[in-house]
């Protein structure tokens, strides 16, 4: 039997404050390259407000369309933070105090400091297992192949090395990128051509403007270093044809 090698993953942020554009989403990014360096490819990115219809129904399509559903944001103290909840009611679980996170916040604060609306931090689905968090006490949780991160970009960041054993992936992903003085419309047939002929081979195109002008980055992305080292060849074969200057970026 031959192993299946893709596994996938997609990211759930969760949030009102993204939605207005209040907050910038920088944890999409994070976990997209953290997730990427252990051979997990991140195939749909969602956001969602702060309402817990929705985010039963799209947290319920993605975990069971991928191997893996990263969510953020929502597990605060205050009352808008409801993705413990909303989790608990996608599985079908109790939403209760989680005995171990308690003790755990318990110790990290001050006496009389674990006031009523931090010990909401430590509500979360039945039988969640804790994502620990190094830098602010307070854990995130995962049920099946559901893991609720919080939304604070450095606390998120500090706990995905709590996370590198539960994540099982597949071939690492290999990323190549050729950057050009160039227009997309002047490489788009010779592209195109390159992709039909590597359909295993992800290739895509992402102008950029750099020192006044304008250049494509082309991004070959695969399992098998051959197979991009193929594609490499057959770009630059047309880039020396079309007297196209490849730079540093």
């Amino acid at each position: 039997m031959i192993k299946e090698t893709k596994v996938n993953a997609a990211i759930l942020i969760i949030g009102n404050e993204i939605l207005s554009g209040r907050t910038q989403d920088t944890n999409s990014n994070t976990l997209a390259t953290w997730l990427n360096s252990l051979g997990v490819k991140v195939e749909e990115i969602r956001i969602v407000p702060d309402i817990e219809e929705k985010i039963i129904l799209t947290l319920n399509l993605l975990r069971k369309s991928y191997n893996y559903v990263f969510t953020t944001g929502g597990i605060g103290p205050t009352h808008d933070d409801i993705t413990a909840e909303s989790v608990s009611k996608a599985f079908k679980l109790n939403y209760e105090t989680h005995k171990e996170a308690f003790k755990i916040l318990e110790a990290y604060y001050k006496p009389g400091e674990f006031n009523e609306g931090r010990q909401k931090m430590v509500k979360m689905p039945s039988n969640a297992k804790l994502i620990l968090n190094p830098t602010s006490g307070a854990p995130g949780f995962s049920v099946e192949n559901v893991y609720c991160l919080p939304g604070v970009p450095s606390i998120l960041k500090s706990m995905l090395g709590g996370l590198k054993n539960d994540i099982v992936g597949g071939e690492l992903i290999i990323s190549k990128t050729i950057n050009l003085r160039t227009v997309e419309s002047e490489i788009a047939s010779s592209l195109s051509k390159v992709q039909n002929e590597n359909k295993d081979v992800e290739i895509g195109s992402y102008p950029f403007f750099q020192a006044g002008k304008l250049g494509v980055s082309i991004v070959l992305r695969s399992e098998d270093e051959k197979k991009i080292e193929n594609c490499n060849i057959k770009i630059l074969e047309f880039v020396k044809e079309k007297n196209i200057e490849i730079v540093d970026r």
